[in-house]
């Protein structure tokens, strides 16, 4: 995940400030899962479950990376798609359901864990983490093939 949002950064960065911070965002999203996750680099030996301020801070910049993705960048690329244009509002009405998904389950995994302090309640936390990659992962794959599919049409309409 971490390489894909890398190449998403090298590839997208740097036009639009909107899209910059949104990418900045996911990657801090994606390093704090890692941690929660134990996964390598972060991957520090530790058995056990992540602390209680370590999970909300980790919720916490989870909701800030899907919120901006709604209410920002999803927005603007519509924009940038000029919905008029039939293929580009395709792909939109394609792709934007499927990352809903995604969303539902990121909000479900937040409201269970975001104020959890009781160590009886994160008895499924690994199982519950482990579901929230695959579905991140389905998201920024999603997100990457709708900046694709808009980039290709913004090359299009220049020639």
């Amino acid at each position: 995940m971490l390489s894909r949002n890398e190449s998403a950064r090298q590839r997208w960065g740097g036009h639009h400030q909107a899209l910059d911070n949104w990418l900045e965002e996911r990657q801090e999203m994606l390093i704090r899962y890692c941690q929660m996750a134990g996964l390598p680099p972060y991957d520090n030996g530790a058995k056990g479950l992540p602390s209680s301020a370590d999970i909300k801070a980790f919720c916490e910049v989870l909701v800030d990376y899907v919120s901006t993705g709604h209410f920002e960048i999803y927005e603007h690329l519509m924009k940038a798609a000029d919905i008029e244009d039939e293929d580009a509002r395709q792909v939109m009405l394609q792709i934007y359901p499927l990352i809903t998904v995604t969303t539902e389950r990121v909000l479900n995994f937040n409201d269970k864990y975001a104020e959890t302090t009781e160590q009886a309640a994160l008895r499924e936390f690994d199982q519950d983490l482990s579901a929230l990659g695959e579905a991140l992962e389905v998201r920024m794959e999603l997100e990457d093939k709708l900046m694709y599919a808009l980039e290709q049409r913004a090359a299009l309409s220049e020639s």
